[in-house]
């Protein structure tokens, strides 16, 4: 980025620093140099407290209670999709704070400007009501089964102290992981320790054809949901941190958060007490194996650890709803906006207290269905982009006429063919993985491949055809 921002880059107005108790003001604006603060290692904690939750051990007990995996297959494909979504991750992070903005920011680059209305309006609605009702659920049943009050009171005091954190933004959210992370480590690591004492790695089991596949693709999927928020907690720190130690401490914090809960609940489907009461309420099943004190204690932890998911969750959502380029008067837009994601996720989580685990599968393997053909579009364009300067590509980040509507035509035919061909679904199995089971879900790898090869496509022949006219007119000058 430029030492001073031009008349052409929308900047955050207000004074911010690195005050914890303040309402952020702006939206999805250029933070300024001067506000510029933080260090790479506060991204461990960030990218960590949020996955000491009861939803990331929900992942791994679906592949065994739910999908018939054993213990073994199921940590094999938890490590290989988790490797994928921390991989991504540590790359977008590095860009936060070489251009100062947030990642749907970002993502003009190979959308232009209104075509990014796309993915930024996608990840809004994914994160800041999606993501955001899934944790709330899963948090609410804890406090339910630790203090016995009914679920939607539950429910609702998870829902304040989750919009308490994200409504003051930035560095409230890094402080309260920070104090958040040593409470969840210590807890889970008790928890996990007793879990797998009990495990039965060798138990007998019936797999169903193509299960390994649709795990990879929902540990994926649970990773990869972060991406789209990578460089909201990089943008604010200086433009010369090492982006080395940016890409290490997002994707250690991220990788081994949710390697260590998905494998202790994937040994905790080995256990017959916990797979038989899954259904009903598989926060209270899990927490059974525990003795009363350090089953208080868990439940207490995955509350705390869904208001840390959510804060990033909703915060970030509300981002992604200013980076639509619809303008907002109001100084502190983006806490406003997150306030109405949280009245709406509150309900939509309501609806989501009953038959949680089957609405939870889903909605992760419909997190990889849009992401995996943005991370195309995005990394793509990064290629194509490699010569040219932060200064270059700055520019178009604001510029409302700037136009790549290679980007989101790539991305929704590149998705929608992926989804109709190969979607393994409860409400929807396409017509692939009907005909061959073995093949799983591999809607999210064909929806990148595909992505990709259109994208790269049509960017080549207008470049050549650039070039081929810019001949021409130097030719006729001559």
């Amino acid at each position: 980025m430029t030492t001073t921002a031009p008349d052409d880059i929308e900047v955050r107005e207000g004074t911010y620093g690195d005050r914890v108790v303040a309402v952020e003001p702006g939206g999805a604006e250029f933070i300024p140099l001067g506000e510029r603060h933080g260090r790479p290692i506060q991204l461990f904690w960030t990218w960590t407290s949020p996955n000491m939750e009861f939803a990331t051990i929900f992942v791994g007990l679906l592949g065994v209670w739910g999908l018939g995996l054993s213990f073994w297959s199921t940590v094999v494909a938890i490590v290989v999709g988790t490797a994928l979504g921390a991989s991504t991750h540590a790359i977008l992070s590095t860009l936060g704070p070489t251009y100062g903005v947030p990642q749907m920011v970002l993502s003009r680059r190979g959308f232009g400007y209104w075509g990014n209305v796309l993915p930024a309006g996608l990840n809004s609605l994914a994160g800041g009501i999606g993501w955001f009702a899934v944790n709330s659920v899963s948090g609410a049943l804890a406090l339910n089964s630790l203090t016995k009050l009914p679920d939607v009171l539950c429910l609702l005091i998870v829902v304040v102290a989750q919009l308490a954190v994200a409504f003051l933004g930035h560095n409230l959210i890094h402080a309260f992981e920070r104090y958040a992370f040593p409470v969840l480590v210590v807890i889970f690591l008790i928890a996990s320790v007793w879990t797998l004492s009990k495990a039965h790695p060798g138990a007998a089991h019936q797999t169903i054809p193509g299960a390994w596949l649709i795990i990879v693709a929902a540990t994926f999927g649970y990773a990869v949901g972060w991406n789209p928020y990578a460089a909201d907690y990089t943008r604010y720190m200086k433009p010369e941190t090492s982006k080395t130690a940016i890409a290490l401490w997002a994707a250690l914090g991220l990788f081994l958060s949710c390697v260590l809960l998905e494998t202790v609940g994937a040994a905790a489907g080995t256990i017959a007490s916990v797979a038989k009461g899954a259904a009903a309420n598989p926060t209270a099943a899990f927490t059974s194996l525990f003795p009363t004190w350090l089953a208080d204690l868990t439940l207490l932890a995955i509350a705390i650890g869904a208001v840390a998911a959510n804060a990033v969750n909703i915060y970030s959502g509300a981002l992604s709803f200013n980076a639509l380029g619809f303008r907002l008067p109001l100084h502190i837009r983006r806490a406003i906006v997150a306030l109405g994601f949280g009245a709406i996720g509150f309900f939509v989580a309501w609806s989501g207290l009953s038959d949680a685990g089957t609405k939870y599968t889903d909605f992760l393997l419909i997190i990889a269905y849009w992401i995996a053909p943005w991370l195309a579009v995005v990394f793509c364009d990064m290629y194509l982009r490699r010569r040219q300067s932060a200064d270059q590509i700055e520019h178009l980040l604001f510029n409302r006429k700037y136009t790549n509507w290679a980007g989101p035509v790539a991305m929704a035919i590149g998705g929608g063919v992926a989804i109709g061909l190969f979607s393994n679904q409860s409400r929807y199995i396409a017509p692939v993985p009907s005909s061959v089971p073995a093949l799983g879900d591999l809607t999210f790898e064909v929806g990148f491949v595909l992505t990709a090869v259109i994208y790269l496509s049509w960017r080549l022949m207008v470049d050549r055809a650039v070039n081929n006219a810019a001949t021409s007119t130097r030719e006729v000058a001559s």
